[in-house]
């Protein structure tokens, strides 16, 4: 991780537990620089608080926040120090989606002198913007996302690329994309399907941009906790998180790269998989640590796992 994020990350340092304490220390008052629209921080030890911080243009996603998302989780994927990701938004609002006033020209203008041209310039752009929320599921470590109020659009995209799903009572969810006049591209088609399991939910929701509300969310499967406020479901996200940071980062970033593979791939492929990643990842001494504080009844949190 650079200098500049790794001194965003560590100066927080001094506010570790309990867990309201943490969300206490996320308050963030702007983005950390060198972004604009993020700020980052480390509200306990080995968890890392990303925040989408645009609260004023109601978080919506402007070109700047496209590229910042890849470089900051490129450098959290990289990162020893960090074995789980808390990711949430200032303010009132998650995201209204995407900023079309300063996105427009890249989309409706593009560079070319003929169709084909034109075409492969698009394409080369939704590709990019593709990556903003793919290498959320690429990082290694668990992303825990938690969603106040409205998540629109390519709200939608980035949350089905997280891992643990959280959100507050007054939260709804839409994928606005037809209301607009396209299809979604970013990862709504792909990964909604899996995180909901029902086909024809899927269908609807994207066909009709109709708005789920967090009760709908909650037993369709797309959160699995609905809080009564943003304090109380982001003092819920910082303990899951501690929870997963505790553990052996060998195990759960196994874990989550395993469970990704196994979505995409049959059983049979999985499993053949998982075999070759163990029969390399068992030789760990976290296995011996952790079967030990087991049978001494100590908490994990106390067991001393090297960085990986």
């Amino acid at each position: 991780m650079s200098s500049i994020i790794r001194c965003a990350l560590f100066g927080s340092r001094r506010l570790h537990h309990p867990a309201l304490n943490a969300v206490r220390a996320m308050s963030a008052s702007g983005p950390t620089p060198p972004f604009t629209t993020l700020s980052i921080s480390q509200p306990a030890t080995h968890v890392t608080h990303v925040e989408l911080h645009r609260p004023q243009k109601y978080n919506s996603m402007n070109k700047v926040f496209w590229s910042e998302m890849v470089e900051c989780f490129n450098q959290i994927a990289e990162d020893p120090e960090c074995r789980a990701v808390v990711f949430s938004a200032a303010g009132k609002i998650f995201t209204s989606g995407v900023d079309i006033m300063d996105m427009e020209g890249e989309i409706l203008s593009p560079d070319g002198d003929d169709t084909a041209r034109k075409s492969w310039q698009i394409r080369h752009i939704i590709i990019k913007h593709q990556k903003t929320f793919s290498v959320i599921e690429k990082c290694p470590k668990p992303v825990v996302v938690a969603v106040q109020g409205p998540c629109i659009g390519a709200g939608v995209d980035l949350i089905t690329a997280c891992d643990i799903r959280l959100c507050t009572k007054d939260a709804w969810f839409q994928v606005k994309e037809v209301d607009v006049g396209l299809a979604a591209d970013v990862g709504t088609l792909q990964r909604l399907p899996s995180a909901i399991g029902s086909r024809s939910l899927v269908n609807e929701l994207a066909l009709t941009a109709r708005k789920m509300f967090s009760d709908e969310a909650m037993s369709c499967g797309l959160v699995s906790r609905v809080l009564p406020d943003k304090e109380t479901m982001l003092t819920a996200a910082m303990e899951i998180a501690g929870e997963i940071a505790a553990r052996s980062p060998v195990a759960v970033q196994g874990t989550k790269i395993n469970l990704v593979y196994s979505r995409d791939h049959s059983v049979s492929e999985s499993l053949d998989y998982m075999a070759t990643w163990n029969m390399s990842m068992l030789q760990t001494n976290d296995l011996m640590k952790s079967a030990q504080a087991a049978m001494e009844k100590k908490n994990l949190k106390d067991v001393p796992f090297s960085n990986l």
